[in-house]
């Protein structure tokens, strides 16, 4: 029986414990042409001790983008900034995974340059507001992407992930969860689409397993994680009957022996259980705790199985050496409820109107 404090192989990638720091978004990218800053080295250098760190999503290309100051894996000034952060966590000791999100209809032209706007599955808006620096903005219906599009976006994950590596990380995690692009590919509601994009499940999952492929085929499957989240509502997705279409995104992918699936779980811990039975690979997961915490009470599902690894967001915000303090049962600094939320990666925003 393994515990929280067993080191555990990554597909290569040795973790010295089977603690994750969850991704956040944490919009700190205030450097040029949105580069991260010494602040956000500093920031994950502080938290090495995890078993893995994955980072807050970044956009692999502009259009991507989908809140302020959020940074970007697609350019040269970007990948030389990575690497002052991964040099950081490494000297540190620790490894990090970046994750690579694509925001999709969560956005707005005022957070893109050069007269873009939001792309999407399909030209359908997203009920609520996006945080811009001019306040928050209701969202936009996105434009369709068209096949040609589609296929150059999954040639953007590819790229940003070789970025990715040539700037130090030790691997990448797909964003395929809470409401962002490949998440409005596989929900039924953002999804409306009649090619070969859209309609049943095995149309709807190709998307996501064209860019887990092709992130796979271009730094390796043993660096690529996925992360998903079945019937998530967040980012106003709809997805009434989820196990029928992660079930077959599950069976498409696992063959190709990735580093890990990240799974944002729901109310439904048997939909959680009958994947994990499914799935024979590496699992993440990100427990659900009904707009609280996770806390030291979920190392329990790594004893009995459940999960390899369990994620955690604000308690890792509130705690930068969170192992070390969960493996002497306390004490934990409390996170600030008046900025935390359950939806987007279960941590904190420095814009509460995201809520």
């Amino acid at each position: 029986m393994s515990n929280a404090f067993d080191p555990i192989d990554l597909a290569g990638t040795r973790l010295p414990n089977r603690i994750a720091m969850a991704p956040m978004t944490r919009s700190r990218a205030y450097g040029p042409g949105a580069t991260p800053t010494p602040a956000m080295a500093e920031y994950y250098a502080q938290r090495a001790s995890a078993g893995l760190i994955i980072t807050e999503g970044i956009q692999p290309s502009a259009v991507g983008q989908g809140y302020p100051d959020t940074p970007g894996l697609h350019s040269a000034e970007q990948i030389a900034a990575w690497r002052t952060v991964t040099d950081a966590v490494h000297a540190a000791g620790g490894r990090i995974f970046a994750q690579l999100m694509h925001a999709g209809r969560i956005g707005h032209p005022d957070l893109l340059p050069d007269g873009l706007v939001p792309v999407g599955a399909s030209p359908v808006a997203a009920e609520g507001r996006v945080y811009t620096h001019e306040g928050p903005k209701e969202f936009i219906t996105p434009r369709e992407l068209d096949d040609a599009e589609i296929r150059r976006t999954i040639f953007d994950f590819a790229t940003a992930a070789r970025n990715a590596i040539e700037a130090g990380f030790d691997g990448v995690e797909i964003h395929g969860a809470n409401g962002y692009l490949v998440h409005q590919f596989l929900a039924p509601n953002t999804n409306r689409r009649t090619d070969e994009w859209g309609g049943e499940d095995e149309d709807r999952i190709r998307f996501a397993v064209e860019v887990t492929r092709a992130v796979a085929g271009a730094i390796g499957a043993d660096r690529t994680g996925l992360r998903i989240s079945p019937g998530n509502p967040y980012n106003d997705i709809a997805e009434p009957e989820p196990e029928a279409v992660y079930s077959a995104l599950v069976r498409a992918v696992e063959p190709l022996g990735l580093a890990y699936l990240h799974l944002v779980e729901g109310a439904d811990r048997e939909l959680t259980l009958r994947l994990r039975k499914q799935y024979a690979g590496t699992l993440v997961l990100n427990v659900w705790t009904e707009r609280r915490p996770t806390g030291p009470e979920a190392l329990a599902l790594i004893e009995d199985g459940t999960a390899d690894l369990v994620s955690y967001g604000a308690l890792f915000l509130a705690n930068p050496d969170l192992p070390r303090r969960l493996a002497a049962g306390g004490p934990y600094n409390t996170p600030d409820s008046a900025t935390f939320f359950g939806g987007d990666e279960r941590g904190f925003t420095d814009y509460p109107a995201l809520v």
